[in-house]
């Protein structure tokens, strides 16, 4: 029998804490060590679960035998954390987004196939556990069968990031420039954006209309509009805030073949009996209609938000290369340059291109962290570690 994979968690704060308690539910891996910043928050959660706690993730890898780390530290130190493990040999699972910006996402994906020239086992896999769950499984699998045939559209409305002023005020680093990165689009959305591109691919062109603080005291965004041109024709639409209640998780995707619609927990198919494209041209009568009916179309349900089946993904992979990744470390630049274009778009108030021009985004960026005024309202150390399941879209 192979023996578990011994993991790590870097990061103890919510999503790490909740990581914590998943790895010993996995059949094929055990908690072998945590580490955070915060040294009460690191010996807590040690203690609580027996296993020895740092404050330094470098002397942590020095001393432990770790197969792989969870990184669920704040974006920004998700890029040395993570190269830095892997320059070691070890394995790396880095919480979503991989990165705040696209040129250290690349930075990241640079640093894996370098390390992994000398370390061929190593694994680098992303916590993007959205593709776990049925809808969007069976979604992707009807894309991929053809079964629209050419798309036409794809609309998500996911206004159902609900956040109060407290979640904001829980911890100095968020939604702070300097501290986060950004807003809906790099906290709570890059689940969405990476389902988006999973499903129908990046466009190649985007205009972002983004709202800085327009509900909450922060300075990052809290309500987005973007646009989406994609080079086979296809327009897609992408509507986020954290500040609608009751809010929308409507995913519209229409292709000649029909429109399916994933919302309120079914997936319902309007099958066309023949292609629009050709009815529309070649119909006779000019009110006509294409015939169609709809129908429920069934998935099946983990039962979970997905984030124990990533885990188990991850020391499933370490104990053999071969095994396929749920969502391989280097995807997640894609969702990421997404929202980062949707960002840059409404900096510059015009359209713009992919690929994302990494450089200027990096700059535009340092200028927002160079003015950010990170508040004293909480401390990113000591703030209040809360139970965030029910916040995990399904």
């Amino acid at each position: 029998m192979t023996d578990k994979v011994r993991l790590a968690v870097i990061g103890v704060g919510t999503i790490g804490t909740a990581h914590v308690r998943d790895i010993p539910r996995t059949e094929n891996a055990v908690l072998a060590a945590v580490c955070d910043i915060d040294a009460a928050r690191a010996r807590s959660a040690g203690e609580a679960a027996g296993v020895p706690f740092y404050t330094d993730y470098r002397q942590m890898l020095e001393k432990e035998r770790i197969g792989g780390v969870i990184v669920a530290t704040p974006h920004y130190d998700h890029t040395p954390i993570s190269i830095h493990a892997m320059q070691r040999g070890t394995s790396v699972l880095v919480e979503k987004p991989e990165a705040v910006h696209v040129r250290d996402a690349r930075r990241m994906n640079e640093a894996y196939q370098q390390a992994k020239a000398r370390h061929p086992g190593l694994i680098y896999s992303i916590m993007l556990m959205t593709r776990t769950q049925g809808p969007y499984a069976r979604l992707k699998a009807m894309i991929d069968a053809g079964d629209l045939g050419r798309l036409i559209r794809t609309t998500w409305i996911v206004t159902d990031w609900f956040r109060t002023q407290a979640y904001y005020d829980n911890g100095d680093w968020r939604a702070t420039w300097s501290g986060e990165g950004g807003g809906v689009l790099l906290n709570q959305c890059p689940h969405n954006l990476d389902v988006y591109q999973w499903l129908v691919g990046l466009p190649a062109r985007v205009t972002g209309f983004a709202a800085i603080g327009k509900y909450h005291d922060i300075e990052v965004e809290d309500e987005v509009t973007g646009f989406f041109e994609h080079e086979n024709g296809m327009v897609g639409h992408f509507v986020t805030t954290t500040a609608e209640s009751p809010g929308t998780n409507r995913l519209e995707i229409v292709g000649e073949n029909g429109k399916v619609v994933w919302e309120g927990g079914k997936i319902l198919l309007a099958r066309n009996e023949t292609s629009m494209l050709q009815f529309l041209r070649n119909s006779p009568q000019p009110f006509a209609r294409v015939p169609s009916h709809v129908e429920e179309v069934a998935f099946k349900d983990t039962g979970e938000s997905g984030h124990r089946l990533v885990i188990q993904n991850f020391a499933a992979a370490i104990q053999d290369p071969s095994t396929p990744l749920i969502a391989h470390g280097t995807e997640g630049i894609r969702g990421l340059s997404l929202g980062n274009a949707i960002m840059l778009s409404s900096w510059q108030g015009k359209t713009v291109e992919l690929p994302l021009d990494e450089e200027c985004y990096e700059r535009l960026l340092k200028e927002r962290i160079a003015a950010s005024k990170r508040t004293a309202k909480g401390k990113a150390g000591t703030a209040a570690i809360v139970d965030a399941s029910g916040s995990f879209q399904r």
